[in-house]
């Protein structure tokens, strides 16, 4: 029960890690939107990586079963067939895709 409730904070901590940095990377962004001088590029690029860093962590915490079938569904989403394209389904992908 222990080892169990060590493996929920350590997962918790990580989600809290990962909202803290896109709530920061969000705040950036915004505040880049507003012409601000303290957005830089090289500021947000760093807060992007810092951002995917944080994602990442927390994706170790996920069971690797659960995360097969979470790569299983987005695969389906991203290739749904041949007569369909994913821009096609999705137009903000695209959009989505230049910005990062």
């Amino acid at each position: 029960m222990i080892h169990f409730l060590a493996k929920q904070d350590h997962a918790k901590k990580k989600v809290d890690q990962c909202l803290r940095a896109l709530e920061e990377l969000d705040s950036l962004l915004l505040r880049a939107s507003r012409k601000d001088s303290g957005s830089s590029i090289e500021a947000m690029k760093a807060r992007v990586v810092t951002t995917l860093n944080a994602l990442n962590s927390l994706l170790k915490t996920v069971p690797a079963e659960v995360l097969e079938k979470g790569e299983a569904m987005a695969n389906a989403y991203m290739n749904p067939g041949d007569d369909t394209s994913p821009e096609i389904l999705d137009p903000q992908l695209k959009k989505l895709e230049s910005i990062l």
